[in-house]
């Protein structure tokens, strides 16, 4: 700080005078009483410079709810959110609506990290009871993030946006997530936007491969098909885990081109295999909130080449659980076409049975989690063998994942499991070596090679 220069000339009061500082629906200041509040504050501690924190809380999963109930509930829950903020607010804190379903605080007694989390820990708590809307109780969650000045900001903009830049990171991390600025989380975010950059870059370059795990027929361990995996060799970051870039790719809003390229690669691939064996594809929880997917991923399907009734579209409960209603009418759309759907990572998620009845699916994959377990745990071991009677019942195929080893193979087929797939029956390969693979169990293919 330049001699001469108080706490308050840093923060900058440089805002233009238009309009009121009053949010109309909810009765609390506007993001233009939050910069006065901020620079009031700074001013006032000039000749005694102490730290304070700034906030911000935003609404998880609001737009669904809003467009679901309507724009009329959606005014009544942010009321409720002000007057809930309002309530339990610390003493001395200013609470305003910044925007749409976005709050923010000044909070003047907090002073650093812990501080902000505890507050932060206390709001989500208030925050996560349900709220009245007359005839039905809607729950909802909020994630919030905190800058601490001058530590993350001596500008007002600087310390605004260390305060979006956590609660980015809180979104990123899931629902109610809490998240203190720090030089650390910068850095964070610094090379996850790089690396989003880079992604892009490799998808227009058509860098981004899939690879091809089998799924055996466990009765006599002949292949029946291949899930394709995405795979990323970047020439600066060398391999990105496809549990890294996928979730960015979601994140950032670009899964669609990502997923539609990588479907183009695999079902060219698939064109070279004997005709009896099927694609397996996973498809995004975006892209089945997306009500146009069904006919983007059969155009694709349908320009390859590829009989619809050889793909098969993965999604998991989660997935389905952000849209339910879209999601079904996807899944109805696909199946109409003769594209198989099967429901992936089953027993993980909250609902999974109602998931079974509510939607039409063909499969079932039982998560790895169990698999991985059937040696040593019974009650896992009676989980899948419950699963398997089900699916039996329900007329279902069964496939189980991570399979590692003999004993567990030999396991799942005394339980009269359909299908497995893990790297006892073979790691993900390129098209190439996907290829050679089969050449070993089909002469047709050996003589393509």
């Amino acid at each position: 700080m330049m001699s001469g220069e108080t706490p308050y000339h840093r923060i900058g009061r440089e805002a233009p005078a238009i309009g009121g500082s009053v949010d109309l629906l909810t009765g609390l200041g506007n993001a233009r009483q939050l910069r006065k509040t901020v620079c009031d504050l700074a001013e006032e501690r000039a000749s005694d410079p102490a730290p304070f924190t700034i906030g911000l809380a935003n609404i998880d999963g609001f737009k669904p709810i809003n467009d679901l109930f309507g724009p009329r509930a959606g005014d009544e829950i942010l009321c409720q959110v002000a007057h809930r903020l309002q309530a339990c607010a610390p003493e001395g804190a200013t609470i305003i609506r910044s925007e749409n379903d976005e709050f923010a605080f000044v909070l003047p007694l907090v002073f650093e990290r812990k501080g902000a989390e505890k507050v932060g820990q206390m709001l989500k708590e208030v925050l996560s009871a349900p709220f009245d809307l007359g005839d039905r109780n809607v729950r909802l969650s909020a994630s919030f993030g905190f800058a601490v000045y001058p530590f993350a900001g001596e500008v007002f903009e600087d310390l605004l946006k260390s305060a979006d830049t956590a609660l980015y990171r809180s979104k990123r991390r899931g629902r109610g997530q809490i998240t203190v600025y720090s030089q650390e989380i910068a850095q964070e975010m610094k090379r996850a936007t790089q690396l989003e950059q880079a992604l892009r870059n490799a998808i227009i370059a058509n860098e981004v491969d899939v690879h091809f795990q089998p799924i055996v027929d466990l009765r006599n361990d002949a292949v029946v098909g291949f899930e394709a995996l995405a795979r990323w060799c970047d020439a600066d970051l060398g391999y990105v885990s496809p549990a890294v870039f996928v979730p960015l790719a979601e994140e950032r809003g670009f899964i669609e081109s990502l997923a539609e390229t990588l479907l183009r690669k695999a079902a060219h691939a698939a064109l070279a295999w004997p005709k009896e064996l099927f694609l397996s594809f996973n498809l995004s929880s975006a892209q089945l909130m997306d009500p146009a997917t069904s006919t983007r991923l059969l155009t694709i399907i349908n320009q390859i080449g590829l009989d619809p009734r050889r793909l098969e579209l993965e999604i998991t409960e989660t997935a389905v659980m952000a849209d339910a209603e879209t999601a079904q009418k996807i899944v109805t759309e696909l199946r109409a076409a003769g594209v198989r759907v099967s429901l992936d990572d089953f027993g993980t998620g909250q609902s999974s049975l109602g998931r079974l009845r509510d939607f039409s699916f063909d499969k079932v994959k039982i998560d790895r989690a169990f698999v991985s377990r059937i040696s040593a745990d019974r009650a896992s071991e009676h989980i899948i063998k419950a699963i398997v009677s089900m699916c039996e019942g329900l007329e279902l195929e069964v496939v189980a994942e991570g399979i590692e080893d003999f004993s567990e193979a030999l396991k799942l087929k005394a339980l009269g499991c359909g299908m497995g797939q893990g790297y006892f029956y073979g790691k993900p390969a390129d098209a190439v070596a996907t290829m050679r693979y089969l050449s070993d169990r089909y002469r047709g293919v050996a003589a393509q090679l």
